[in-house]
């Protein structure tokens, strides 16, 4: 049997693994605990009452968190001509169009998200094998794939996160950093509560917030109680 760290059994002291915590209590005990010699990256899980196997139970959106991820995020941008140079002016790490797919082809991923304007859609395309997997693949739904790529790098630079539930129903991101202060996370979460929400499919029945968890990257994770997490007024 593996042996429980000391650093792991004192974050997990005085937590209770069966309570629903409000959503204020959750993260003021997260942030305590948060001891790692990292800035670690607060997660936030919901347990949803679909199954993604059916097409209208899908759940997947994107939603810009007001106090951003606090982390750096690289943006690589599928552009030509005047949009190319509206994508590097707006802070694109990356810019190009036949170029940037053969270098993703031979394998270099130098970004954490992808945009694209419509008219590279056709090129981009020979890339679903590569960027499908990692959740890159620029898609209208999620607003990487548009004309206002301005906009989109401006978003994704500032704490725009895409979500999207995964087979055993689960949806979950990082909205933010242990050193954040409880308002800002509290605001974070709500919002992407709030998104999860609203993105809730046709065909979803009965239960569809099932459970909520909120863990920093080294800590132990606390049930929330889903009333808690309304957007305030």
């Amino acid at each position: 049997m593996a042996t429980v760290g000391k650093r792991i059994r004192q974050a997990r002291e005085g937590i209770d693994r069966n309570k629903l915590y409000d959503l204020s209590e959750a993260v003021g005990l997260i942030k305590e605990r948060a001891k790692a010699k990292f800035d670690e990256t607060v997660e936030v899980a919901f347990n949803l009452g679909v199954d993604p196997r059916h097409a209208d139970q899908m759940v997947r959106g994107v939603v810009n968190l007001p106090n951003g991820t606090g982390r750096s995020v690289r943006v690589a941008v599928f552009a030509r001509g005047d949009k190319a140079e509206e994508a590097k002016a707006a802070g694109a790490d990356i810019v190009g169009a036949e170029d940037l797919v053969e270098i993703v082809q031979g394998g270099t991923i130098e970004f954490d998200r992808c945009i694209a304007t419509p008219d590279m859609m056709p090129l981009v395309g020979r890339l679903g094998k590569v960027l499908g997997p990692r959740g890159m693949m620029p898609n209208p739904k999620v607003g990487t794939v548009t004309p206002d790529v301005k906009a989109a790098v401006q978003a994704s630079k500032g704490g725009a996160v895409e979500f999207r539930v995964e087979k055993a129903g689960i949806v979950h991101a990082g909205v933010g950093k242990a050193s954040f202060d409880a308002k800002a996370l509290e605001e974070n979460i709500r919002a992407f509560a709030d998104a999860v929400n609203k993105a809730k499919p046709s065909g979803a029945k009965g239960t569809y917030v099932k459970r909520v968890a909120i863990s920093s990257t080294m800590g132990p994770g606390l049930k929330i109680d889903p009333s808690s997490l309304a957007v305030e007024a």
